[in-house]
C-alpha cells in the first residue's frame, strides 16, 4: 500500500503452531529488544487474537498487528489492506489525518486555549455472565491538533455504569496517594504538550436518561477532584456531554423519506428537550436508510457554549480535509484533489469506498474519542481472561455475596503511549 518498511526484519520471520504462540512471542521479545511493531498473520483470528493481545500489551510490551490470512489472499481487497495500513501507522506513532484548521491553530474552541478532549465508555459483560466485571475506558487527546489519543482502562463492579476509578485516593500507607484515570491522562497531556489544559470537553457514552443525575454528580465531581489534586487552585472549565447512539429517532429530508439527510445536519428544536441543552447531529454519509444521528445531551457546561458553538466544536472533531483520489476501471489514478468532506470523522482507523471516489471516510456516527473509548474497553475484555478460562472464576465472591473485582493487568507504558487499541 506504499508504506516504507525496512526490507530486512529485525528478527527472522517464523511459523509456529497455534499451541506454541506464547513461547514464540516470548522468544521474539528476547531476540528483538528494539522491536517497534510485530505483525502476526493468523489462520483464525478469533481463536488466538485475545491471547496475543493480552500477552503483548500487558506482559511483553510489544505493539502488535494481527492480520487475517484469508483477507490477504482474497483478490482486490484494497479496503482491508488500507485499513490495516491506517492501523499500523497510528500504532507506530504516526498520524493519518490532521485538520487544516488545527495546523493553522484556528480550530474553533480548541486552539484558542489549551484544551483536552476526553471520551469515556463502560463495557458490560454479555447477558447471563453474572460474575464478570464491567470494563471502564477513558481516552484523552494528547496534542493541540486533537489527532492522537491515550487510553486507560479499569475493571469495576458488575453492571456498574458510573466509572469508579476516575479519581481515587490511597490512604493505606498513611500519606494520601492520589491516582485515577483523569489524573493520569492530564499528566500525560502535560508531558506531551508542556501545557496545562485550561478547558476540558468530556464526551460520555452509554448513559441513559435515568442515570444522568448519578453520572453527573459522581463523574464531574471526580474530574474536579483530579484537577485539584495536581495543583492547588487548578480548576479548568468543564463541559460534560452524554452521547447516545441507541435511540429510535430518524431524520429524513422533507418530501424524500427514502433518502438520507445530508451529513452535517443538526436538529436542536421541536423534537429536542423543551428546557435542557441537547441536539441531534448526523455527521456521516450513509447508505440509503442507514444514517442515524447521534444524540448529544449537555449535562454540565462551565465553558458557556452556545448551541451553535458546541455543535461547531463537535462537528470539527468529526470532519477533516481529505485528499480524494479518482480511479478508473483499471485502478489507474485519474486525478487527485483536496476537499473538505463533512461526511466523515477524524478517525484514525476507518477506511471506506464510495463508488469511483476512493476516500478515507469513517462510517461511524459518534465523535472519535467515544469510539476510541469503546475500542479500548473492548480490548481490555481480553485482559480479564486467563488461558481461555472464564474470568468469573477469578472475580467470584463468597457464597451468595457480591463478586469481588480483580484488577486488570497494567498495559506497558511504551504500548500505552501509542493508539494500541485501534
Amino acid at each position: 500500500m506504499g508504506m516504507d518498511f525496512n526490507e530486512t526484519p529485525v528478527t527472522q520471520i517464523r511459523t509456529v503452531s497455534p499451541n506454541q504462540i506464547e513461547r514464540a512471542l516470548r522468544e521474539v521479545n528476547v531476540m528483538a529488544t528494539d522491536l517497534k511493531l510485530l505483525i502476526v498473520i493468523l489462520p483464525d483470528v478469533a481463536g488466538h487474537y485475545g491471547k496475543i493481545k493480552r500477552l503483548c500489551e500487558t506482559e511483553l510490551g510489544i505493539v502488535s498487528q494481527c492480520i487475517n490470512i484469508n483477507s490477504i489472499n482474497s483478490n482486490h481487497n484494497h479496503q482491508y489492506l488500507e485499513n490495516v495500513a491506517l492501523k499500523i501507522n497510528v500504532k507506530v506513532g504516526g498520524r493519518n489525518t490532521v485538520l487544516e484548521t488545527a495546523i493553522t491553530k484556528n480550530l474553533p474552541f480548541v486552539s484558542d486555549i489549551p484544551t483536552i478532549i476526553f471520551g469515556a465508555d463502560v463495557s458490560h459483560p454479555a447477558a447471563g455472565e453474572d460474575s464478570s466485571a464491567s470494563i471502564a475506558a477513558v481516552v484523552a487527546s494528547m496534542d493541540r491538533e486533537v489527532t492522537t489519543y491515550k487510553a486507560v482502562v479499569s475493571a469495576q463492579e458488575h453492571r456498574q455504569e458510573i466509572i469508579q476509578d476516575l479519581f481515587c485516593i490511597d490512604k493505606e500507607k498513611g500519606t494520601p496517594v492520589y491516582g485515577g484515570m483523569i489524573r493520569e491522562l492530564l499528566q500525560s497531556f502535560y508531558r506531551k504538550t508542556r501545557e496545562k489544559p485550561l478547558r476540558i470537553i468530556f464526551y460520555r457514552d452509554g448513559v441513559s436518561e435515568g442515570q444522568f443525575g448519578h453520572v453527573l454528580l459522581h463523574e464531574v465531581n471526580a474530574i474536579r477532584k483530579a484537577c485539584a489534586s495536581l495543583e492547588e487552585g487548578y480548576q479548568p472549565t468543564v463541559t460534560f456531554v452524554v452521547v447516545q447512539k441507541r435511540h429510535h429517532t430518524r431524520l429524513f429530508p422533507a418530501g424524500h423519506q427514502s433518502r438520507n439527510i445530508l451529513p452535517g445536519t443538526v436538529v436542536d428544536t421541536s423534537i429536542c428537550h423543551p428546557s435542557e441543552f441537547d441536539f441531534y447531529l448526523c455527521s456521516h454519509a450513509g447508505i440509503t436508510g442507514t444514517s442515524r444521528p447521534a444524540h448529544y445531551h449537555v449535562l454540565h457546561d462551565e465553558n458557556r457554549f452556545s448551541a451553535d458553538d458546541l455543535q461547531i466544536c463537535t462537528l470539527h472533531l468529526l470532519c477533516v480535509t481529505w485528499y480524494v483520489v479518482l480511479f478508473d476501471d483499471h485502478d489507474a489514478i485519474i486525478t487527485i484533489y483536496s476537499t473538505t468532506l463533512f461526511s466523515c470523522y477524524n478517525s484514525a482507523v476507518a477506511a471506506r469506498f464510495g463508488g469511483l471516489v476512493h476516500k478515507y471516510c469513517s462510517p461511524l456516527h459518534a465523535v472519535p474519542p467515544v469510539y476510541y473509548a469503546h475500542l479500548a474497553a473492548y480490548r481490555a475484555r481480553f485482559y480479564d481472561e486467563r488461558d481461555g478460562i472464564d474470568a468469573a472464576s477469578d472475580i467470584s465472591g463468597g457464597a451468595g455475596g457480591p463478586p469481588t473485582v480483580r484488577q486488570l493487568p497494567q498495559v506497558k507504558e511504551n504500548v500505552k503511549n501509542v493508539m494500541f487499541f485501534c
